[in-house]
């Protein structure tokens, strides 16, 4: 069972390559997503114990040189987190919706792990970088009680980087369909 995440943001495309490379030979763990991001950056994100985690994400930051941006680790994440990132979660029936929007990526995977863990709420989506200018943004559902809950949890815990939050108590079934 994979427990912990780690991301690693590069400013080169190429460095970033490279390195996922020596990353997931360093660690037993998953790549869950190596791609280009907006505005040129890459992001490597991988999954697997705390330790696996710590030492590949060690390797990585070590290889990517001058090329280092940022770096995340969650140990202990809540079991909704990687299913959304791989937007795998199933979806539940319509409640209230959540949204949060950050500048950071990093910050957007942060928040949807202190939602998920603060009330029982369903994360819809953890939408990282790619077609949104390198931002992330977190949807999830349930009871609205809950989903304020969430959100305010989420939304104080990241609050330097966070740009906007809503909350929809019932939403439209149009706009549900667009969100699925």
């Amino acid at each position: 069972m994979q427990k912990a995440i780690g991301m690693i943001e590069f400013t080169s495309i190429a460095r970033g390559i490279e390195t996922t490379d020596f990353m997931v030979k360093a660690a037993n763990v998953s790549l869950l997503k190596a791609s280009t991001v907006c505005s040129g950056k890459y992001i490597v994100l991988i999954a697997g114990t705390t330790g696996d985690v710590k030492s590949s994400l060690a390797e990585g930051e070590k290889r990517a040189g001058e090329y280092f941006i940022n770096r995340l680790e969650i140990p202990n994440i809540h079991p909704q987190l990687i299913p959304a990132i791989c937007q795998t979660n199933p979806i539940p029936k319509a409640g209230a919706i959540g949204v949060l929007e950050f500048y950071s990526i990093a910050s957007a995977i942060t928040a949807a792990d202190v939602a998920a863990k603060a009330a029982n709420i369903t994360l819809l989506e953890v939408r990282i970088g790619y077609a949104i200018g390198g931002k992330g943004i977190v949807t999830l559902t349930g009871d609205v009680g809950a989903v304020r809950t969430a959100v305010k949890a989420a939304a104080s815990k990241n609050a330097d980087l966070l740009l906007s939050t809503s909350v929809i108590p019932r939403p439209s079934p149009k706009l549900m369909e667009t969100l699925y």
